[in-house]
């Protein structure tokens, strides 16, 4: 089928899921764009394909989903249209939301590794956690309320195909999270700039979790009292605080660094 028009009904639809958080869970749907995060959907997840006739020519692999039935052809304009980028790379798709829970991400296999998050309202940080996350081996991310929505274009791009496998919840009480999170047995280390100890101080080697707060007032004291330890990352000249992303990689990667060391003897 080739959609010519921007007033098509699908393409109003994911106009919408684009643009509305709310749409998108109703649905249980989220959109990707472009060739590199296409090719990372699961199987599973694909739920229908927009592509151009170019695009099409172009990418064998998805011959299979059109025998399938799953893929739309739109012109140019519709594509641009649909979305959210300024210059679409041919391709865009939608995806089966993730249902996690708390619990289920407590049991993951391996040493609990995990991020919590309070407010990161930027796109980019909540995705580039995600991602960066994901490569420093964590095994569970923990999003508070007032954060953005992990399932927005931007949050999406950010996290360049991470959020199709590392595990994540998102929760309107972050407190009763925590408490959960520590029944567990995990211990918890806040960034904070008025942390007790440097953030490589303590042993990370043990169930951990890593809590960061908003980009411009950090942690709420009731969540920063709750954790075991509150660390300071040291600063030089002038700078004052890091950027939510680059704090939450710091405390990530020294994690990761310790139990690498500690499996190397």
């Amino acid at each position: 089928m080739m959609i010519t028009s921007t007033a098509n009904k699908r393409v109003k639809a994911v106009s919408a899921l684009m643009k509305k958080a709310e749409h998108r869970n109703k649905e249980g749907l989220f959109v990707i764009e472009g060739p590199r995060m296409f090719a990372e959907i699961p199987a599973d997840r694909l739920v229908r394909v927009y592509a151009t006739e170019k695009f099409l020519r172009e990418n064998r692999s998805l011959q299979q989903a059109a025998v399938n039935g799953l893929v739309d052809t739109v012109t140019e304009e519709v594509l641009r249209a649909m979305s959210d980028t300024r210059t679409p790379q041919g391709v865009l798709a939608l995806v089966k939301q993730y249902r996690y829970s708390l619990s289920s991400i407590l049991r993951q296999q391996g040493t609990a590794h995990l991020m919590l998050l309070e407010a990161i309202q930027d796109p980019g940080n909540l995705g580039t956690i995600l991602r960066t996350g994901e490569a420093a081996g964590i095994t569970g991310v923990i999003i508070g309320g007032r954060s953005a929505d992990i399932y927005s274009p931007k949050v999406i791009r950010s996290t360049m195909g991470s959020v199709f496998r590392v595990p994540f919840v998102e929760t309107d009480d972050l407190g009763a999270a925590v408490a959960e999170v520590k029944k567990a047995g995990v211990r918890l280390a806040a960034a904070h700039l008025e942390g007790s100890v440097e953030y490589d101080a303590p042993d990370y080697t043990g169930p951990i979790g890593f809590v960061v707060g908003n980009e411009a007032a950090g942690l709420s004291p009731q969540t920063a009292e709750m954790a075991d330890v509150c660390v300071r990352i040291p600063m030089y000249g002038s700078v004052e605080s890091l950027n939510a992303a680059v704090a939450a990689s710091v405390l990530m990667y020294e994690a990761a660094r310790q139990r690498r060391h500690m499996a190397q003897g």
